[in-house]
């Protein structure tokens, strides 16, 4: 049997190749027939991914769908570059050998901005990726002026940097790092209510700068942080739009998969690193999505 991986260093030279609003590539030719009853695979660091899930239930309500929660690695905005890219290729690693999706979707932008260009090295099936979606919020100001809400990590990466001068059409992006609407986003799936302050904090992250008080699009840059939009918008004020990946990448899963059998032998599936105990909270908002089946991983 063919191996899933192929080393680091056979590759490197693709790593900063080909920025886009939201990375649309995939990875290296998926083998063919592709088995029907086959998964995707959705890979977070926490629940934020089921706003990318309940896109692609739109698209492929058919699909197999395993869902890979890092609760134990939360909150990865964090950690350290080096650390990120281990723990990210090191789980994806183990998961496409146990489950052997037919694609991979990291739906978390700090794992994606750091890590993307590793995983598409070392494993063979199609990868699709989540950055900051800079492009359509450039296309959308009319102000010129563009706020950007995620994590440490995902703000000060070079990465971002190269998005804002590649699609931002010379407007003012405007950063501001919010952990705390990650453990919030977390908060509200697990039926609980988070501090207002948070989102007060958030919004005056972006309104104090240079800049702000233009501010009429905000790119969400965390697949958390759609889950609190209600709140960002009361934060901010009226008037602002939200940005987001969640649709386009729902489409280029889609787009991948087209022509392809699915079949669902078992429920689908949502794997955890936590204890069983902090599962039991999200079962109920996960089942929502279509996961009715919970395990440790």
């Amino acid at each position: 049997m063919r191996s899933r991986y192929r080393s680091v260093g056979e590759s490197s030279a693709r790593r900063n190749a080909d920025l886009r609003s939201v990375d649309l590539r995939c990875g290296f030719g998926h083998p063919t027939p592709v088995n029907p009853a086959a998964p995707i695979l959705l890979f977070d660091s926490g629940v934020g991914g089921p706003t990318v899930l309940a896109e692609l239930r739109k698209l492929r309500p058919e699909a197999p769908v395993i869902y890979f929660a890092d609760l134990a690695g939360l909150p990865y905005g964090e950690k350290t570059e080096a650390e990120i890219a281990a723990r990210v290729a090191g789980l994806l690693g183990r998961l496409s050998e146990r489950f052997a999706p037919r694609l991979i979707t990291i739906a978390c932008n700090t794992a994606s901005t750091i890590a993307l260009g590793m995983v598409r090295e070392v494993l063979h099936v199609p990868i699709v990726g989540t950055v900051p979606a800079i492009k359509p919020a450039a296309a959308l100001t009319k102000t010129g002026a563009i706020g950007l809400l995620g994590t440490a990590a995902t703000i000060r990466q070079a990465y971002v940097d190269r998005l804002e001068a590649e699609f931002g059409n010379g407007h003012r992006l405007i950063r501001h790092a919010a952990p705390g609407l990650v453990q919030a986003a977390e908060t509200v799936l697990r039926g609980g209510t988070p501090d207002p302050a948070v989102f007060k904090a958030a919004a005056e992250g972006l309104r104090s700068q240079a800049g702000g008080s233009e501010i009429d699009t905000v790119v969400l840059a965390c697949t958390h942080f759609p889950l609190l939009e209600p709140q960002l918008a009361e934060a901010l004020g009226g008037g602002v739009r939200f940005i987001h990946g969640a649709e386009g990448i729902a489409r280029r899963i889609a787009f991948l998969t087209q022509g392809q059998e699915f079949t669902r032998e078992k429920p689908d599936l949502a794997l955890f690193t936590a204890d069983p105990d902090q599962i039991a909270y999200l079962a109920p908002a996960l089942r929502q999505h279509g996961l009715d089946r919970l395990e440790p991983f």
